[in-house]
Formats: C-alpha cells, structure tokens, sequence
C-alpha cells in the first residue's frame, strides 16, 4: 500500500532551519532524528556551523546569509513544506533572511524555538539579535521558550513561580498573537509542567515527571521538532504537545545509555523506535536494566530489621519459626505456578527447567516442616496478609497472562532470594543460632538455577514485543515487592503495620 492510499496519512514534510551540532545531540542533527522518530521527513537549512560537543561551544562559523538564502529557496522551489522547525539563528542578518523566506511562502506550521543559550551555558545568539527576534514572532505560530529565553523576550527578570511563568507567557502571546508553549523545567519539583498559552490568554497546563538524568543535551531542539511534526500529524496543539511531551521523557530517560560525551549528553532520539524494532536489546542489557529498576526494592529489603536480625543472630526464635512456617505454605503454591510455566514452556529444555525447579520447592517445602519446623507435612500456621498477597499476584498472573508474565513473576523468588541469601551467608559463624539455615542460602545449586532463570526470562523479554516485555516487567517488579514484604512480615506482625502496596 502506497502513503497515497485510503488508511494512511501522509508523511508530514519538516525544514528544520538551525545550526549543526557535530556530536549529534542539538541542533539539525537533533532535529533529524525528532522528526523521523515523531513520523516525519525531515530536511535541513543549516545556518551556522558550530564547533560543539556534550562540553560546550567552541567556535561558530555563519555561512553568508545569501547562502542560507539558497538552501530555503532550494528545498521550497522542489518540496512541498509541512511544517517548519526554527531553531538558532545566532544574528540580525541570519533572522532577516529566514524572515523574508517566511513571509513570502507561509509554511501552514512554524515552531520557533528561541535558541539563546546551549545546555553548556554558551551564548547561541548574538545579543543585538534580540530585537529581531523579537520582530519574527507575528510570523511564527508556536514559540517554545524555557524560563530564561521567555524572560529575555519580554525583557524581564527569570520568573521564579509557576504563576509568575504563567503571566510572562500571556503577555508575550498577548503582544504578539503567537501561542507561546512556555517550559517550565527551570522550577522547582518532581514534575515537569509546561503551559498552552494563546493570544486569547487561554491556558492548557500539561505535565511530565522529571527525569534525574545529565543526558539534556538538546532538549529543546527536540521537543520543538517533534511538535511542530506531531502538529501536523494532529492537526491541533495540544496533542501534538502532548504527545512530544511524552516521547521526550522515555528520550531522556535513555540517553544516558548511550554513553555520548563527559558532559551533559544527548537523548536518545530512537528509544522507542529501538524498542519496537527489539535492536540493541540483549538479554544481559535487559537483565541488567531490571535489575537496576528495582534497585529501591533492593535497598528496602536489605534495611529491614528482619533481615538485619536474621543476619546478626539477634533474630527471634518464634519470629524465625514464622517465617519458615510462611515460607514453606508459600511454596506449595509456588511449585503449582512453575509446574504451570512447564506446561507452558516451547521448549524441552525449559520445560524440563520449570519441572526440576517445581519439585524442588516442593522437596523444601517438606524439609522445612519436617526438618526446620518439627510437624508433619500439613501446615499449622495459618497464611499470613502478605503470604496470600504473593500467591494471589502469582495465580492471577498464570490465569490471566501467557508463559512470559508467568515466568517473569517467578523470577524474583529466585534472583532476589539468592542475592539476600549470598550476603546473609557471609554472616555464618560456628556459634551463630541460624547457622544450619545460613548455608542453605549459599547452596551452589540453587545459584546455579537462578542464573538460569535469569537467562531464560531475559532472553524471553529481549525477544518479545514492547508491549510483552512491558507486561513482564510488571509482574516481575510487583513480585519483588512482594518478596520485601515476605521478609518484613514477622515483626511488622507485633505493630500492626501492614505491606506497602504498590499500585
């Protein structure tokens, strides 16, 4: 099917006119990448040649301006403009010429963003520029400022409030008649919030969390490129914002991945394209990567006294009895769900896997009522709050989701059990009172097994849609909080306290 048949929107056709970037991050190379990533075709009109890196501004050469006169007339004469992204502009004359071009051919969308000062710090525009860029504005119909560029515009100290923002940018588009998409990542919080502003003061706050990350290099840039895409994509503001808003933040959450530049590095433009398309993902990138993500889980489950207690030998012997009690009712259900993941498993070998790992909780189940607890093999205690909260997320994983939910919520039981268990083991000594139980966390076999669970569900994910991998993320974080809580339970049973619950 051709982009000209019914069910397929054309492909919007976006001039980028703005300075290079040679480490890719900002500039044309950025706005490239934003178009192509939001669904476009991107060209590029360059107007200075800036010798940069993640480091900062080290030079900038400015073409003649009647050389950025041919680039606009090259493209316009020859394509059929959809959209056009304005970034630096670095003089008077170089505002003039874009100017002129504007005025003559009337882009049906134009997005300026005001490019005044690099992530480094560096001045980007001559300062007696201002005034002309000020004199652009009635020809383009977004502008995309951050604090200290809508400041600059309007001739006034930083806004230091969200109101104080707020009246900044209905002044401008007031004076102007442009809408102004005021940015308000220099405030305070832990959430981004930008604002719609038009020429009639209405106002559409949208908002993002804030992503603690150095990789900011081309924010702007970016956000503006894939807006003025998405805006013909969507024909309206507001979800093309919207929408950019939301790429930009998966776009910063990983571009430290990429390992670009000592400095403030760049987003990663094609995440989520890399993602659809499964590249760069191996399963030890993956495995690593959820390990990380779970790294709060992990450090909770480490400070709680229980696990403190249990490591010291100042552990209870009634609150250590009710663990294991626990423990052992907890894995009964538990070999249910692995001997489901065999049954579901496309293969011998990890069928075969499932079923070994299914009976062994079961033969623990029994050394821990025979051995540990003293009784018979029927349960005494009966299954406490966070007990049942476990089986129940592990049976309605393996009722309502496929072989890779189930797998990816079993996982935890494995990796984090033995990663406590590893640390805990260091703590043996001759005189310790849960010494015997000590040893069985550093058992070679069962770290064997992890590692093979590890492989197998990681390879699993790599290989599966972004959709399926974010549905076994899912069940795989909310089993490890559900293993921080197996492990709070004994003494917060005595105050009361119950599980976090995480929604």
């Amino acid at each position: 099917m051709s982009a000209t048949e019914p069910g397929l929107a054309p492909v919007p056709r976006v001039l980028s006119i703005a300075g290079t970037d040679p480490t890719g991050g900002a500039g044309v190379q950025a706005d490239l990448k934003s178009v192509a990533a939001s669904g476009g075709y991107g060209m590029a009109a360059v107007t200075a040649l800036v010798a940069q890196n993640t480091c900062g501004v080290r030079s900038v050469h400015r073409p003649p301006p009647d050389f950025l006169r041919e680039q606009l007339v090259a493209v316009s004469d020859d394509v059929q403009i959809d959209a056009v992204k304005i970034g630096m502009l670095f003089d008077a004359e170089i505002i003039a010429v874009v100017r002129a071009w504007l005025a003559e051919h009337r882009p049906p969308v134009v997005v300026l963003d005001p490019v005044m000062v690099a992530t480094s710090g560096d001045h980007l525009l001559q300062p007696e520029a201002e005034d002309a860029l000020r004199d652009l504005l009635p020809l383009v119909d977004l502008i995309t400022p951050n604090v200290p560029e809508l400041a600059a515009l309007v001739s006034e100290p930083a806004a230091v409030t969200w109101d104080g923002l707020l009246d900044q940018a209905r002044r401008l588009s007031r004076s102007t008649g442009v809408t102004v998409l005021a940015k308000g990542g220099h405030l305070d919080g832990d959430e981004i919030w930008d604002a719609l502003v038009d020429a009639s003061g209405a106002v559409t706050e949208l908002s993002t969390p804030r992503v603690e990350t150095r990789a900011t290099h081309g924010t702007g840039c970016s956000l503006s490129s894939a807006v003025a895409t998405l805006r013909v994509t969507h024909g309206a503001w507001q979800p093309a914002v919207t929408e950019a808003k939301r790429w930009l933040t998966t776009a910063l959450r990983a571009g430290e991945e990429l390992h670009v530049g000592q400095g403030h590095g760049p987003v990663s433009h094609l995440a989520e394209t890399w993602a659809r398309a499964g590249t760069r993902l191996t399963p030890a990138r993956l495995a690593e990567h959820w390990w990380a993500q779970i790294a709060d889980v992990r450090a909770e489950i480490d400070a709680l006294p229980f696990v403190r207690a249990l490591a010291d030998g100042s552990l209870g012997d009634d609150d250590f009895s009710w663990y294991l009690a626990q423990d052992a009712l907890y894995l009964g259900d538990y070999a249910r769900v692995l001997a489901e993941a065999s049954r579901r498993a496309p293969t011998v070998s990890e069928q075969t896997f499932w079923a070994g790992c299914a009976q062994q909780a079961l033969v623990t189940e029994l050394e821990l009522h025979r051995g540990w607890l003293g009784g018979s093999d029927e349960p005494e205690t009966l299954p406490g709050p966070v007990t049942t909260a476990y089986v129940d997320h592990l049976l309605a994983t393996t009722a309502r989701g496929g072989y890779a939910e189930v797998v990816a919520a079993a996982l935890p039981c494995f990796w984090i059990y033995a990663d406590v268990g590893a640390r805990l083991a260091e703590h043996r000594t001759d005189d310790h009172p849960y010494a015997a139980w000590l040893t069985t966390y550093a058992d070679e076999d069962f770290a064997e097994a992890t590692a093979r669970a590890v492989d197998l569900v990681s390879t699993l994910a790599a290989g599966s849609t972004p959709q399926v991998r974010e549905r076994m993320f899912a069940a795989f974080r909310a089993s490890a909080v559900l293993e921080r809580d197996f492990f709070a339970a004994p003494l917060q049973r005595h105050d009361g306290s119950g599980p976090t619950v995480e929604g």
